[in-house]
Parts: C-alpha cells; sequence; structure tokens
C-alpha cells in the first residue's frame, strides 16, 4: 500500500496538465500512486497521461465522464485509490517541492489522524504576489493531534479539498464521498468535518493554486448558485444528528452562511430576479437549520444574519449597495480612429446584429488565403443563406478571387459589417477597436501548428515581447474568441496555456489543408505550370521563417549553390515568411520566388520535398506525406531568443541538416526520400496531423454556420485511411 494517493481531475485543463504531474514525480518522496482522472480514452488530457503512464508505473490513469463534473471525477479517482492517505489536485495545480516529505513527517509526529489540514498558496496566473489565505486559520490550532469538537473554526469548508490529506480508511468507514454538482468542495468539507474524530494541521505551503485568468467557474452568472444551497442543506441536514453539546454544528452554520451571504451580496453572480429568489430560499434554509443557542456574529456580518432571518431582502439589497450596476462602458467604448468614423461605428453597434452576415479575415488583411478563405469557400457550398464578406487591405483588394464580396479595411463599410456580423472569423485578430457584442460569435482559426513559443508564453523572452507589444491588449482581443481551432492536441494544450480564456477548443484540423486530401494529379499538374516549375523536374520548396534577432530577409541558404550541388533536374521554390511578402522578386536560373503567390496550399501541393527550418510549414506539409528536411543552422540561437515548445531535433519530420553541406548531401545520395525519412515523417504525422482529413471546414461550417450539436459532426478519419494528393513526381513517395 502506498502511503499517498494523489487525485488529479484533468477536465479542460489539458494544457497545463503536466505542470501538475510533473510536480508530483519530482517531489523526493516516492511512496505514492498518482492518478490522473480524464474524460474519456480520447480526450486531451488521456494522451498526455498515458504518456506519463508508460514512463512511469506509478502513474495509473483513470476516466470519468464530463457529464460527472468535478465531484464524479475525484470519486472516481477515490474509489481506484489504495494510498493509505488521499490528496486531491486540481489539473492546473502543482505540489510544492517537499510537500509529501512534509506531510509524511507530520503524520509521522501526530500519528493516525482522519484529515491532515494544510497550507496553500493562491498564486496570480499573470503577476503579483501569492497569498496564504490558511495560514491565519491554521494558526489558531492545536499544535499536535486535536478533537475537532476542541477547534470547531478549523473547518472543511473554508478550506478547499485539495487543502488536505484525508485518511482513506475514514473516508471509507463513513461513505464519505463528494456530492455531486457545482460548490462540492463547501458540501465534502462540511461532512468531513462532522464526521472526523482526530485532525492535525501542517503549518506550510503543500499547493500552488493557479488563479485563473477567467476566474473561478463558481463565480459565474449561470444558473448552478442555488446548488451551493443544495450543499449547504446537505451538511447542516447532516449536522442536525450531532450532540447539542458539539460545537461544530454551530461553526458549521455560521461558515456556511458566510459563503451563503457573500454570494447573495454579489450582482455579478446572481442578476437580476435571480437574486431574490436565492436569498428567499437561503433565508427558509437559515430559519429551519439554525442551531439552539446560535448567537449571530457582530458587526455589519451580525445585520446580514438578521435581514436573512427575516426574510428583508429590500433591506439587504440597499445595505450591500446591489443598486450599483457594474460598469462595462470602458469596454464598450469603440476607438476607430477619426471622431466621425467613431461616432459612425457607435451608431451601427445600436443596429440589430445581421443572424446572416459572415466577417472573414486573414492575416490582418494580406488577402483571400488561409482558414478563413477555405471556411469561406465551403459555407457558400453548405450554408447559402450566410452573406459573406472578406475584408483585405486597400492594396489587396485586387487579389480577391472574382466572385467573392469584399471590403476594404478602414472604410464605413468595413466598421458597418464588424458592427452588425453575427460571425466573425480570422486567423490572426481583429482590430483592437472591434466591440464583442453579446450575440456574435468569434472563430479563431490561428494559421499554424506552434513550434516556437507563442502568446503570454512570449513574456520571458524580451526580443519576442518587446515586438509582440501590450498583452493586456492581447488578452482582451483573446477574451472576444467563442471557438478556437486546433489541427492536433499539441496545439490545444499550447493554446490553453499561451491564449487563456473561455473559449472552446474545435478540435477539426485546419480547413485550409483540406485540398492537401482532395486535390487531384491534375490540380498539382495546373499548379506547377501557374508556377512555371519545368517538366519532369524535381519541385524543392524551400520555407525559412522569420528571426525575431534579425532585420530584412535573409534566405539563410546559398540556393544557386545548392542547386549546383544537388544536380540539373532540381528546382527550388523560395517561399519567404509573410513579413516578406513584398510582391514578387525576380526569379534568376533555377530559383522560383513564390512568396508572393496568394496561396500557400497551392506551393506545397507543387513541392516534390520540402526544405525549411523552423516553419509550422512543415506540419501542414507533413500530409502530403513527401519528404521534409529541416535545414537548422542556428537552432540554439533560436531556441535561446524565441523559445519553442518542444525538441525539434529529436523528433524530426524528415534528417536534419545543420551545414549546407550536409543539405545537399541529403539530397545528392536520396537519403532525403529514403525509409529512415519515411520512418520520422510517419511518426510525425501521426502526432501533428491528427484531425486534418479534409473535412476541417465542412466540421466548422456545420459546428459554428449552421449551429449542428457536436455529436452531428462528421469525425475525424483515421490517419490510415486518408489518401494524400499525389506528388507529381512518383519517386520522392513513400
Amino acid at each position: 500500500m502506498p502511503r499517498f494517493s494523489i487525485i488529479v481531475p484533468s477536465h479542460g485543463v489539458a494544457g497545463r496538465l503536466p505542470l501538475a504531474l510533473d510536480s508530483v514525480l519530482a517531489q523526493s518522496f516516492g511512496d505514492f500512486e498518482l492518478i490522473p482522472v480524464c474524460d474519456a480514452p480520447d480526450a486531451p488530457a488521456a494522451s498526455v497521461a498515458a504518456g506519463y503512464a508508460e514512463r512511469d508505473s506509478r502513474v495509473t490513469p483513470v476516466h470519468s465522464p464530463p457529464s460527472a463534473g468535478l465531484a464524479g471525477a475525484r470519486n472516481t479517482g477515490l474509489r481506484a485509490a489504495t494510498g493509505a492517505y488521499l490528496l486531491f489536485l486540481d489539473g492546473d495545480d502543482t505540489l510544492a517541492p517537499g510537500a509529501l516529505t512534509a506531510l509524511d513527517a507530520r503524520l509521522a509526529e501526530t500519528g493516525e489522524v482522519d484529515v491532515l489540514y494544510a497550507e496553500h498558496e493562491r498564486t496570480p496566473w499573470w503577476e503579483g504576489e501569492p497569498v496564504n489565505p490558511a495560514a491565519p486559520l491554521l494558526a489558531r490550532a492545536p499544535k499536535g493531534a486535536f478533537v475537532p469538537a476542541e477547534t470547531p473554526r478549523v473547518t472543511g469548508v473554508q478550506l478547499p479539498a485539495w487543502s488536505a490529506a484525508y485518511r482513506r480508511a475514514f473516508l471509507t468507514e463513513h461513505e464519505l464521498a463528494f456530492p455531486a454538482g457545482h460548490f462540492t468542495d463547501v458540501g465534502f468539507g462540511g461532512l468531513v468535518t462532522l464526521r472526523a474524530e482526530r485532525v492535525a494541521v501542517l503549518r506550510q505551503v503543500v499547493v500552488r493554486h493557479l488563479l485563473r485568468r477567467q476566474g473561478s467557474r463558481l463565480n459565474l452568472p449561470v444558473g448552478h448558485h442555488g446548488e451551493l444551497l443544495d450543499q449547504t442543506e446537505l451538511v447542516l441536514t447532516q449536522a442536525a444528528g450531532v450532540s447539542a453539546a458539539d460545537a461544530r454544528p454551530g461553526a458549521l452554520f455560521e461558515e456556511l452562511f458566510a459563503v451563503v451571504l457573500k454570494t447573495a451580496a454579489h450582482p455579478a453572480r446572481l442578476p437580476g430576479s435571480a437574486r431574490r429568489a436565492f436569498f428567499r430560499r437561503a433565508g427558509a434554509l437559515y430559519r429551519r437549520h439554525r442551531p439552539a443557542g446560535f448567537r449571530r456574529p457582530g458587526g455589519k456580518l451580525g445585520v446580514q444574519h438578521r435581514l436573512l432571518a427575516a426574510g428583508a431582502y429590500t433591506a439587504f439589497r440597499a445595505l450591500r449597495g446591489a443598486h450599483r450596476k457594474a460598469s462595462v462602458a470602458a469596454q464598450r467604448v469603440p476607438r476607430p480612429r477619426g471622431l466621425r468614423t467613431r461616432l459612425y461605428y457607435r451608431r451601427q453597434l445600436h443596429r440589430r446584429i445581421d443572424p446572416h452576415l459572415a466577417v472573414f479575415c486573414a492575416y490582418w488583411g494580406r488577402g483571400y488565403a488561409c482558414n478563413p478563405a477555405a471556411i469561406h469557400a465551403k459555407a457558400a457550398e453548405l450554408a447559402p443563406h450566410i452573406r459573406s464578406v472578406f475584408l483585405v487591405e486597400p492594396d489587396q483588394a485586387h487579389t480577391v478571387p472574382e466572385g467573392v464580396d469584399h471590403a476594404v479595411i478602414g472604410s464605413r463599410r468595413y466598421w458597418q459589417l464588424l458592427a452588425r456580423a453575427k460571425y466573425l472569423v480570422n486567423n490572426a485578430n481583429f482590430a483592437d477597436g472591434v466591440v464583442k457584442r453579446e450575440g456574435s460569435v468569434h472563430v479563431q482559426t490561428q494559421h499554424g501548428t506552434p513550434l516556437k513559443k507563442m502568446g503570454v508564453d512570449q513574456s520571458t523572452y524580451p526580443v519576442v515581447a518587446a515586438a509582440t507589444g501590450s498583452f493586456t491588449k492581447l488578452l482582451g482581443r483573446v477574451d472576444r474568441w467563442d471557438h478556437n481551432l486546433s489541427s492536433n492536441t499539441h496545439s490545444t494544450h499550447v493554446w490553453e496555456r499561451a491564449f487563456p480564456g473561455s473559449y472552446e477548443h474545435l478540435e477539426y484540423g485546419y480547413p485550409r489543408n483540406d485540398v492537401f486530401y482532395t486535390a487531384t494529379a491534375e490540380d498539382v499538374a495546373r499548379v506547377r505550370r501557374q508556377l512555371g516549375v519545368p517538366e519532369g523536374s524535381t519541385a524543392v520548396l524551400y520555407a525559412p521563417t522569420h528571426r525575431d534577432y534579425r532585420t530584412g530577409f535573409d534566405p539563410g541558404l546559398d540556393l544557386e549553390a545548392f542547386c549546383e550541388a544537388v544536380g540539373e533536374d532540381v528546382v527550388v521554390l523560395l517561399r519567404a515568411h509573410y513579413f516578406y511578402d513584398r510582391g514578387a522578386r525576380p526569379s534568376t536560373g533555377r530559383i522560383i520566388d513564390v512568396t508572393g503567390h496568394r496561396s500557400t496550399e497551392d506551393v506545397c501541393l507543387a513541392a516534390d520535398a520540402l526544405v525549411t527550418d523552423y516553419s509550422s510549414i512543415m506540419f501542414d506539409y507533413a500530409n502530403l506525406d513527401r519528404p521534409i528536411v529541416v535545414y537548422a543552422d542556428d537552432w540554439d540561437v533560436y531556441t535561446e531568443t524565441r523559445g519553442v515548445y518542444f525538441d525539434l531535433m529529436a523528433a524530426p519530420p524528415g534528417p536534419v541538416a545543420r551545414t549546407p553541406e550536409e543539405l545537399a548531401r541529403v539530397f545528392h545520395d536520396g537519403s532525403y526520400a529514403d525509409d529512415g525519412s519515411a520512418a520520422l515523417r510517419a511518426a510525425f504525422r501521426a502526432r501533428f496531423c491528427q484531425f486534418d482529413d479534409g473535412r476541417a471546414a465542412e466540421r466548422v461550417v456545420r459546428r459554428v454556420l449552421l449551429g449542428q450539436p457536436p455529436e452531428a459532426i462528421p469525425p475525424v478519419r483515421p490517419l490510415t485511411e486518408r489518401v494524400p494528393a499525389p506528388a507529381a513526381a512518383p519517386l520522392v513517395r513513400s
């Protein structure tokens, strides 16, 4: 039997789950079992937990459906546990270094106890000093083990479930489990307090709790606050059977109603008429369960007790200043440039949202491209009742395909569309001045799988952070998102950390990559002719990424020398990062500059092989199952200045070359397309091409524009059943 069982629910925190699991496995005290609780075997967190289980036999994942909630997940872990003591750790929290050693030492001092309460830190998600709210409470407890009735103020109502270690036999004997519903910690903590016979405290931080940027779900203005009263009633009903000489019921009553009164007075939690109904029911519970001889607290809290007991809602509302309405004016002030434009946009915001209007934009208006363009095209097919308008910069208006309605960014029509559109789809972000209207739906499609650090993860890299600008403004834009696309679970986890928000992840794949499974040999030949690829030649796409520590475009490779070294049948398609798209460059010899070509997907279809450094194009191109070579001449510098999410050198999609000579050699000897290269590519595709199967755009249109439920969305086809578009040169096929 292990000393400890650590139970870690993981719903909605797959991106941070590795931090929680690492904090447990890094403990110097090793006698434990770690039980991650995942939604299902195919849930985002399940693959994370499975990877840890493969590496460490102490990790034993279990599954609990999302419908069972946090209580169900913890109870599932509790049933699977075999340890002497149980700890509950939220999936986005961490165990402090040395926590298990300290708990074990304290239990050795006190002997067997039912509950060992410990201190915890609440850490702001971004910046600020951690606080230790449990310290004042636990400081009043006796030094050794004690009977709860002797120190009734130390209860589980004031402490979260993860701020204690529980003797498993005690929970089993009294059939204690987490009650269903929200506020389960309140119910569980109260029931444990009533049943415990011997407890102790540890005056040391054991858990570091992350305060989420979105705040606690329990504080949101939705219909779950009545469940707080359910938990209160559950505990007080059990307390009625405790001896009248025991001080615990009185202490629990006061602490429970401190939580109830705080909620009753909070306008953001209980808007409008819901607050009156909550107050009325709370008053009935108060009168029914008030212990004999209970003395109300003094001061304003005591006045609130009196008003609750009397059912005097109007007086209570006046006392707490509930007439004050939360001001949201600052968030709703439009900020386009120019007084006339601001006034015009403000007027448009007061007009009704057009339920059949969708606005699309890609790369800050650079043209009709990427995921927004693919969704736009599919919407015309599946949702013809939706009027779709693409937004472009003035100098890109001429590039919009014929038949595509478009508006110029900054024009009066542009602001009118943004004010009235039901659906807003972008692969970057709309301007800061755009207001998120109630009822509108913002879809963030992203434009690549992240290798380099993104979002707030860039904050520790000075060069990148300086270029990013205000992270506060960035997160303000994130708050407008309703949906965020992912093409693999790696991306889902990264977006969760890099762009913390309350949006829904859509693991549907990238719509722009659909063409890699729908294009025909005729399509490939047509694109090659358009780009000027000589018939019978091998086209190598060279696509280097942007360097934050450089100014201007530097190809980083002598392409003419490369062509000379690899053979006369090779041509290079040069695709610079879109930051350096300044129109077509003159093609010279066997170098064809395709940077200005509208469609990256077309360029990939035309290429027989890809050479890139750290560009996200490798993740998209891998769908074609064609050779990829990584040219990593400055990997160490890049990782130091930009930061990356995984070691590409340890898991590349093909051979890695660090010098021009090595790069020429893998093409000259054919190893770029041999069995070893194919094996690397297969592993890479399995990891990063999870959801790209040719139907991503359809899934987005059906889910977002047509409002179909998740269960009606076409499932992702297994990788083994997908057939990529054929390459022009069969010799490079694996």
